[in-house]
């Protein structure tokens, strides 16, 4: 039995995103939170590159990417053939001033067709108050939109993008979560999200899926992981596990896939990736 209702597979059609959904047991979310927390605690706050694609450098991570209840929904949506494309850390420290600016998620990925799912996973409890996400319902049927690149400090997406259009705040929907819950939203689904001025940490860990037939048009070069099904298509170059958390051989695979990906992503800007 698949994860998705037919009501909730409508919801995201209708409106490009569907919350909550419990994946993860609380028992569980905490076990990843005291993973990544006890890394830090070694090495120091997860930053820059290393918040990019972080399931080829922990091998908790990698288990993650191919969990099957967070599958079961994805392939309600995009089939049973899927590539995790990439996965990202979105992490507010308590009392931060960073945020989200409105925008979509396909503006710089250079991924065609946008039939491209985005599964974010609480690691912690994500709510107004230490500044959980919010959509626009039914945007996710717009087209690509202009977007402007700001660098803005405190905004925590690569290029500081913002959508150029005006977005109707009053139309805004808060994806609250639990800890081990996640929330499902499309590649043009306009979101953002707000600082977190409250004393707890929001950590939430985003995973973007495509069926295997999207390919990459912006560069000629691009992974992935398949994580379910049959790739017949061969667009992205197969990643590969890693060995151990964060092993020599790990970091420099990571590197190597991390500065062509953001070769992508940073194409036209004449900066590298923000530490």
């Amino acid at each position: 039995m698949l994860s998705l209702s037919p009501d909730a597979a409508r919801q995201y059609q209708d409106d490009g995103y569907y919350a909550p959904l419990r994946v993860l047991s609380t028992e569980q979310a905490a076990t990843l939170r005291n993973h990544l927390e006890t890394y830090e605690s070694r090495a120091g706050r997860l930053g820059g590159p290393l918040r990019q694609k972080s399931h080829l450098l922990f091998t908790w991570l990698n288990d993650l990417v191919r969990q099957d209840r967070i599958l079961d929904a994805v392939q309600d949506l995009i089939g049973p053939d899927i590539l995790c494309w990439g996965s990202s850390f979105f992490i507010k420290e308590a009392c931060n001033t960073a945020y989200v600016s409105w925008h979509q998620d396909s503006t710089y990925w250079g991924l065609e067709p946008p039939d491209i799912v985005t599964a974010w996973i609480a690691f912690s409890d994500s709510t107004p108050e230490n500044g959980a996400m919010r959509v626009i319902p039914g945007s996710h049927r717009l087209d690509q939109v202009p977007h402007r690149d700001t660098f803005a400090a405190d905004n925590l997406l690569s290029r500081g993008q913002e959508i150029m259009v005006d977005v109707d705040e009053q139309r805004a929907v808060t994806l609250e979560l639990k800890a081990g819950e996640m929330s499902l939203h499309h590649v043009r689904l306009i979101h953002g999200s707000e600082p977190n001025p409250s004393a707890t940490r929001r950590i939430g860990y985003a995973i973007r899926y495509i069926p295997t037939y999207v390919r990459q048009v912006a560069g000629s070069h691009d992974t992935a992981t398949l994580v379910r099904g049959v790739d017949r298509y061969g667009y992205f170059e197969p990643e590969r596990r890693p060995d151990a958390d964060c092993s020599p051989e790990a970091l420099a695979y990571h590197a190597a896939v991390t500065g062509a990906h953001a070769q992508i992503l940073m194409r036209g800007t004449g900066r590298e990736m923000r530490a």
